[in-house]
């Protein structure tokens, strides 16, 4: 084995260490942008620790958004699996990540001091003929009114007020997302989820 195979393999034993024990720990990771891949892969992991214990799942969440259909894979399979899952914030929650992360139960949607929140409506690059751009418009408002009501119903918002606050990105940092209903406890440590 020569001295880049050598190191190649050094990596992928670390990297699978690491997520051998972060999965050990159970915890999933949702970090970056939101794809199908992640969602297949975020799914995988918390149907496999759903079916080994019954011990609460920590999800801890870094992300900007993504693919809106994958964000919801992942928000509708955290409230499939049959045990408890914590949602913790950090970096940025944001479009997509903000509708995964309110999957939970408030009082098990945690962040870290520094986590910063977006809200705002789906946006979609339509192309093609007038009536396909039509279609394109007429589902891009019905997910925009769609994704309101589970913000709203999440956080006691009326569903109106969180059209009007969609309308445009709508960034909250820890205090206003706790005041806005997103957050139910801002912690510094683990020893704090409860």
């Amino acid at each position: 084995m020569d001295e880049l195979d050598h190191e190649n393999h050094g990596k992928e034993g670390i990297a699978s260490f690491v997520d051998k024990k972060t999965f050990e720990s159970r915890y999933v990771l949702i970090y970056g942008e939101i794809t199908q891949a992640m969602a297949k892969d975020v799914t995988q992991r918390l149907l496999a620790l759903a079916s080994q214990s019954n011990e609460a799942i920590n999800v801890l969440m870094c992300s900007a958004g993504g693919h809106v259909e994958s964000g919801d894979t992942i928000h509708d399979v955290i409230r499939f699996v049959n045990v408890p899952v914590n949602m913790i914030g950090t970096g940025w929650v944001a479009s997509a990540g903000t509708h995964i992360y309110i999957a939970v139960p408030k009082e098990r949607r945690f962040c870290l001091p520094n986590t910063r929140f977006l809200i705002h409506q789906p946006s979609g690059g339509a192309g093609g003929p007038a009536s396909d751009i039509a279609i394109q418009a007429r589902e891009i408002i019905r997910m925009r009114e769609r994704l309101a009501r589970v913000i709203a119903k999440e956080t006691g918002n009326t569903v109106e007020k969180v059209l009007e606050d969609i309308d445009r990105d709508y960034w909250m940092d820890t205090q206003q997302a706790m005041a806005y209903g997103l957050v139910g406890k801002v912690i510094q440590s683990r020893s704090e989820l409860s």
